[in-house]
C-alpha cells in the first residue's frame, strides 16, 4: 500500500471516519495505472492516492461517494476511452475494474478491528501480512470479506465461507514473494476457473504488503548510475551504497530515492532486505563483492546478482564455503549478471540487469498463480 493512502486510512481509522478504498482489480487496454493502485476518497469528497488523475478518476470518486451513502462494497467499470479522456488531453483507450470498498462504522465490527491490526501490521513491517478479499460473490453480504494471512502462520478474518478460507490460505501459503496483486476466480464448486472467459461464481482479491519493488545497488560506479536511472522509470524504489564520497551521492544519482555513503558492512546493518528486495552487487573489487554477497545471502530477498566473470564468481563462492556459507545458499545467487544480450557498455548491461530482474519478478508473480 503507497504511503499516502497508508497514513490517510490510518487517520481514518484513528478519527472513526467513513471512506471508500478505491483499488484497481484489473485493466483491460491502456490504462494509467496498473492493479494494485489505490486511492481513498473521503465523505467530504477529499482524496488520497491516486489511480490515475484526470476525469476518470473524477468519476470513480463520484462513484465512490454514492458508495458511501450506500455503505456497501462494490465493482465499478471505469472506461477510460480516448472519448472520456480527451477534455483532459489523455488517451488512454482501456478499462479499469475497481473495487470500491466500504471502510467505516457502519461496516461489520470485526472487518474494522481486522484492518486496523491490517495497518499495524504493515507499520511494524512484522509477519509480512497478506490481505484477501471477496470482491465478486453470489451472495452480497459475502463481499467485502477480509482475511488476513502472516507469514508465521497466524490467520485473522473470515471470508463466510469455509471453502473460501481454504483457497485463500493456500495461495497465501505460497504467495510471499508477490509484488503484485492477485485475482484469484472460483466457479461454484469453489475450483478455479479454467479460463478467464469462464464466469466466476466467486473472485478474491490477494495483495501483498507492498507492490514496491525495491531495488539495493551495492557499489556506484559506472554501471549503477545509468540502473539507478532506468530502475526508477520502471518504477523501483531506489537504494544505492557505497564507501565513496564522490560517488555516491544525491548529485550523481539524483533519480534515486536513498544513496548511503557508508562501508558496506555497517550500511547493510542498517537496510532492511525482505522478499521484495532485488539486490545487484555491481562494487570497484573482489574484496568488497565477498563482504556484499556474505552480508546479503542470508537475507530472504527475492534476487542477489553480483557482477564478475564466471572463474571469479566461482573462486569467491569456493571462498565462502571454506568460511561456513552454506553451498545452498550460494547457488540462489545470480552471477555472471543480466541476460545475455552481448552487452558491453555500462548503459548495456544496465539493461541486460534490468532485463533479468523483471524476468525473475514475473517467475516470482507466475509461479503463484492459481492453477
Amino acid at each position: 500500500m503507497e504511503k499516502e493512502v497508508f497514513l490517510a486510512l490510518k487517520k481514518a481509522y484513528e478519527q472513526n471516519l467513513e471512506v471508500v478504498l478505491v483499488t484497481i482489480t484489473s485493466v483491460l487496454g491502456s490504462t494509467p495505472r496498473k492493479p494494485g493502485a489505490k486511492m481513498l476518497v473521503f465523505s467530504d469528497g477529499m482524496i488520497a492516492g491516486t489511480i490515475g488523475g484526470g476525469c476518470g478518476e473524477a468519476e470513480a470518486r463520484q462513484e465512490a461517494l454514492h458508495v458511501l451513502q450506500t455503505c456497501t462494497s462494490k465493482i465499478y467499470y471505469l472506461n477510460m476511452t480516448a472519448d472520456i479522456a480527451q477534455d483532459e488531453g489523455m488517451v488512454c483507450g482501456g478499462t479499469m475494474e475497481l473495487f470500491m470498498d466500504y471502510l467505516g462504522f457502519q461496516g461489520p465490527v470485526d472487518q474494522t478491528g481486522l484492518y486496523k491490526d491490517y495497518l499495524a501490521a504493515l507499520d511494524e513491517g512484522c509477519g509480512n501480512p497478506i490481505l484477501v478479499t471477496v470482491i465478486e460473490a453470489p451472495e452480497e453480504g459475502l463481499i467485502g470479506n477480509k482475511l488476513v494471512f502472516k507469514d508465521t502462520g497466524d490467520v485473522k478474518g473470515d471470508l463466510g465461507l469455509e471453502d473460501l478460507k481454504r483457497v485463500a490460505l493456500e495461495k497465501a501459503k505460497i504467495s510471499g514473494n508477490r509484488c503484485q496483486p492477485l485475482l484469484i476466480r472460483l466457479n461454484s464448486d469453489f475450483e478455479p476457473c479454467e479460463t478467464s472467459a469462464t464466469q466466476a461464481a466467486f473472485r478474491l482479491l490477494l495483495e501483498p504488503p507492498t507492490t514496491l519493488v525495491q531495488l539495493l545497488i551495492l557499489g556506484a560506479g559506472h554501471i549503477a548510475h545509468p540502473l539507478a536511472i532506468m530502475a526508477k522509470i520502471l518504477g523501483y524504489e531506489v537504494t544505492v551504497v557505497d564507501d565513496r564520497p564522490s560517488f555516491a551521492n544525491s548529485v550523481r544519482f539524483n533519480t534515486a530515492d536513498r544513496v548511503i555513503c557508508n562501508d558496506f558492512e555497517r550500511a547493510l546493518d542498517d537496510i532492511p532486505i525482505n522478499p521484495h528486495t532485488f539486490v545487484v552487487i555491481v562494487t570497484r573489487g573482489h574484496r568488497y563483492d565477498k563482504v556484499c554477497l556474505k552480508k546479503v545471502i542470508y537475507q530472504p530477498a527475492a534476487y542477489v546478482g553480483m557482477i564478475g566473470s564466471r572463474r571469479r564468481v566461482k573462486a569467491l563462492k569456493a571462498e565462502l564455503e571454506e568460511e561456513g556459507v552454506p553451498g545452498e545458499l550460494l547457488q540462489k545467487l545470480y552471477s555472471p549478471i543480466g541476460l545475455n544480450i552481448g552487452a558491453e557498455t555500462p548503459e548495456e548491461l544496465a539493461v541486460s540487469i534490468l532485463s533479468e530482474l523483471i524476468k525473475v519478478q514475473k517467475e516470482l508473480n507466475q509461479d503463484s498463480k492459481i492453477k
